[in-house]
């Protein structure tokens, strides 16, 4: 019995030492994630409010005239010239008649004043022939000097009719030009009663009544938002502002509205606030119907860029540079990369890693340079 003992003991023995003999360790699961290659967009958000880009103001170009006629309201979409409002014609309409009255009278005071000359002239011929015979009698001794000196101061007389003649017509003439300059004056402002829209566009406010009466001085009866081209108007941080440039290309989301708009940068200001350090940005909105004065928030993508991409987990800022954690042959090893742009929580690194390698998704948590490692590959760990 005891022999057949000592043999199942002899038997069992290699076994016995193999389950006491230690196990050797299994190297820690490390998720992986591949660097790919694809096109990363950095974008910055605007958020402001929608203005006008050019809004034109409609006075009136003649003061103390009531408003007799409205012809657009706010939101309506007016042409260039179009008539918004008439005035009141019927004061100019009586300066009018009292002008050509005036006209008249300066045009009969000229032929008056044309005959006049015409009788001046011949009265002067008279009295110089008359003149002249009585110089040639007293010369001859036929005639006398008393008859001789009447002759030559009824010339003179003659000389001096003529003139008073002409400068009447000279006055008459000034009367009708004068008349002639009110008229077209007249003809201005009563062209001016209809208020009309000096650009195409859309109404955006009215603040003409029937029945008031126009000054120059007041508010402008009409606002235009010129050609309907409404703006996102946002303020921008300094640190921020270097990166836009006009025509980069945004995504503008206006509340009430389902889909963005598309949009760019039109303006970038070149100004900034000495108090706030905030510049001013303006993004030109395409679409129709837009109120002014709301809230608007724009995407604007300020660089767009093809390389090599990881996940921003997988990057390690320090003080002397980035870094990144790649798996090689179940062998971790830790590399100095050059980041380029970040955004959508992925990194483009421009030097230090190539397409197609594994790179440990959280970085710098458990594994360090050399240390051995069983790969888990992204999307397997989520599937766990």
């Amino acid at each position: 019995m005891i022999a057949r003992l000592l043999a199942v003991l002899l038997l069992l023995a290699p076994a016995l030492a193999a389950a006491q003999a230690p196990r050797e360790a299994r190297p820690p699961a490390v998720t992986v994630a591949p660097a790919m290659r694809g096109t990363l967009v950095d974008t910055l958000t605007v958020t402001g409010t929608v203005v006008p880009r050019e809004e034109v103001l409609v006075s009136p170009q003649v003061e103390g005239l009531a408003i007799t006629d409205i012809l657009a309201d706010e939101g309506d979409r007016v042409a260039s010239g179009q008539v918004l409002a008439r005035l009141s014609r019927d004061m100019l309409e009586t300066q009018l008649a009292q002008n050509a009255a005036q006209s008249a009278r300066a045009a009969a005071a000229i032929s008056q004043a044309q005959s006049s000359i015409a009788e001046a002239e011949a009265n002067r011929l008279q009295a110089d022939a008359a003149f002249g015979r009585a110089r040639e009698l007293l010369s001859t001794g036929s005639g006398s000097r008393e008859n001789f000196e009447n002759k030559q101061q009824a010339a003179g007389v003659a000389v001096a009719r003529l003139a008073a003649a002409r400068d009447l017509l000279a006055v008459a003439q000034a009367d009708q030009a004068l008349a002639a300059a009110q008229r077209q004056e007249l003809a201005v402002r009563l062209a001016r009663t209809e208020i009309r829209a000096p650009v195409g566009g859309v109404v955006s406010r009215r603040v003409a009544r029937l029945g008031a009466v126009v000054a120059g001085a007041g508010d402008p009866l009409f606002r235009i938002i010129a050609d309907g081209a409404v703006e996102l108007e946002g303020d921008v941080p300094e640190a921020l502002l270097v990166r836009l440039r006009p025509g980069q290309p945004a995504s503008v989301t206006l509340p009430g509205r389902d889909t963005p708009l598309e949009g760019k940068v039109r303006l970038v200001s070149p100004e900034v606030g000495r108090q706030t350090r905030l510049g001013r940005v303006r993004l030109s909105i395409g679409g129709s119907g837009i109120p002014i004065g709301g809230f608007g928030r724009a995407t604007v993508e300020v660089s767009r860029r093809d390389g090599v991409q990881v996940p921003l987990s997988a990057v390690m800022m320090e003080p002397d540079g980035a870094r990144v954690q790649v798996v090689q042959d179940a062998t971790v090893q830790t590399r100095r990369v050059k980041v380029g742009l970040i955004a959508d929580d992925r990194a483009e690194i421009m030097e230090g890693v190539a397409e197609g390698e594994q790179v440990v998704a959280v970085a710098g948590t458990f594994v360090r340079d050399g240390d051995r490692v069983a790969p888990v590959p992204v999307l397997r760990a989520a599937e766990r």
